[in-house]
């Protein structure tokens, strides 16, 4: 198992900001149908392990479907940095996106596809 960190990141134009703990070398490329079109990275941490440190007030949802995943987004600028929802074992969980952590270096992330369009 990766050793976790501290990180933080947020959306392009800063006004949603956030720090999360957890292994981010390796992440998810899910090819539902926003995902995909986002080309977000995913990876989880428990909701305990993630706060949202300004933007709260700028953050919209989008929600589809089954209406499980809160897909958020900075209103301003349009990234949408992190969703929440719940884990599979029913705990709280935050999906962060990995392209949007401060410095990271994408090279040393290892994706996985998951197929979350059969889901």
């Amino acid at each position: 198992m990766a050793e976790r960190e501290i990180r933080s990141g947020g959306c392009h134009c800063g006004d949603v900001r956030f720090t999360a703990r957890g292994a981010f070398d390796a992440a998810i490329s899910c090819n539902c149908s926003i995902c995909q079109k986002r080309g977000h990275w995913l990876a989880f941490v428990p909701a305990s392990d993630f706060d949202l440190e300004t933007g709260a007030e700028s953050i919209s949802d989008y929600q589809f479907n089954h209406r499980r995943i809160h897909h958020f987004f900075c209103s301003r600028c349009g990234v949408g940095s992190f969703g929440r929802g719940t884990a599979p074992d029913g705990s709280a969980m935050v999906a962060v996106n990995v392209r949007c952590l401060d410095d990271i270096d994408l090279s040393t992330v290892t994706v996985t596809p998951f197929d979350g369009r059969s889901v």
